[in-house]
């Protein structure tokens, strides 16, 4: 801190460190300054940037896609990929596409969706609930949750071994 001066000798005493006079605060009154290396500060803030890019992690979207008339077997090994997807990861979004007379049971597919839903139970997180655009059913899942909040019974303090006290 050197305190309030005129502009021109803070200019002069930047030169004289070889250093440049930088306005922080131009509404204060009177505006706040700093004499810093300007190209130094300059390059750690792209550092600063680039390191927060590098730290981003973008969420990959898979699709998995359903007809109402899968097999068995076709299914198991979609639900196992779905699980691959979701370990590394990465959100799943689930389709079935109603072919031709399809459409007149539209409820074969929608218990396709829920048998996903069921089989995958906690390994997943129902980001977008199944609803249906035109001919295709859609639903998007993601891996669980690390921070969600699990339901837990509050301990009556007689279990806990805790006791309340107040102090007037």
């Amino acid at each position: 801190m050197i305190g309030v001066m005129p502009t021109r000798d803070a200019q002069r005493l930047a030169d004289q460190r070889g250093l440049d006079l930088v306005e922080i605060t131009p509404n204060a009154q009177p505006p706040v300054c700093k004499i810093m290396d300007y190209g130094k500060f300059k390059y750690e803030e792209s550092i600063k940037a680039k390191q927060a890019r590098k730290a981003q992690k973008v969420q990959k979207v898979k699709e998995i896609k359903f007809h109402p008339g899968t097999d068995t077997n076709d299914f198991n090994y979609k639900l196992n990929q779905i699980r691959g997807f979701l370990t590394d990861g990465c959100k799943v979004k689930l389709t079935l596409q109603y072919r031709g007379r399809e459409n007149a049971h539209r409820e074969l597919g929608e218990d396709v969706i829920n048998r996903v839903l069921e089989e995958l139970g906690d390994e997943c997180f129902v980001e977008q609930a199944p609803k249906t655009l035109g001919r295709v059913l859609g639903a998007l899942i993601g891996p669980p949750r690390k921070n969600a909040p699990k339901p837990q019974r509050p301990a009556s303090p007689a279990q806990s071994g805790e006791i309340r006290i107040s102090v007037s």
